[in-house]
């Protein structure tokens, strides 16, 4: 036990060392398993390289799928490509569109790099780690453990019924407030998405 939490510990402050001077970075959640010729795949590297293009570091878990779309648009642009990656016995493998990768062994210091170094998420389909991710996000947001930002979802037909059992269920019987909606984000639009990021960061960054 003592070992894996040193471990955890080295790779925490080595990965804080690596990102402490990135300019102002999006993180994008989404599946490893969806592949590069479905629209999700195309709408994300189409929107990682306009706000690379804008100044913004883009952020991913560093895999295929969605990661790799978003490390592809970024790397094509101005702004770094930053690949988080982590050993997994299957799917994982690291993309070739990475200005810088980090690899992890843990979850966590992962996890808090991807969420810490970011001013706003984007989120596109995903399993199961992408739920993970995006109510871990939620949950650091609603404790106030970080301060809150933006989580854009792409895609009503997705996500959409994820929002209404949120409203119906949660919401409804008070177990989560109506103001924890207020940061999350649904959108189709691509223009409206890039928009939608670009002011945030106007507002709150100019």
């Amino acid at each position: 036990m003592i070992n894996s939490n040193n471990n955890i510990c080295e790779e925490y402050h080595s990965a804080q060392e690596q990102l402490a001077k990135l300019p102002h970075a999006i993180t994008f959640f989404g599946s490893a398993r969806i592949q590069a010729h479905e629209p999700e795949y195309q709408l994300t590297e189409r929107l990682a390289r306009r706000l690379s293009d804008a100044g913004f570091a883009i952020l991913s878990g560093g895999g295929p799928g969605i990661m790799e779309a978003a490390n592809k648009g970024a790397f094509a642009g101005k702004s770094p490509a930053i690949g988080l990656n982590i050993v997994l016995p299957h799917e994982q493998r690291a993309n070739p569109y990475q200005d810088l990768s980090i690899t992890f062994e843990n979850f966590a210091p992962r996890k808090t790099m991807l969420v810490q170094h970011a001013f706003a998420f984007v989120v596109v389909a995903g399993g199961f780690g992408t739920l993970d991710e995006l109510f871990e996000t939620l949950t650091l947001m609603q404790t106030r453990k970080i301060a809150p930002r933006p989580i854009v979802l792409v895609g009503s037909a997705f996500w959409g019924t994820l929002i209404e059992w949120l409203k119906s269920q949660l919401a409804a019987r008070k177990l989560i407030n109506d103001d924890d909606f207020d940061f999350l984000y649904l959108m189709d639009n691509e223009d409206e998405i890039y928009q939608t990021l670009v002011s945030y960061h106007q507002q709150h960054f100019a």
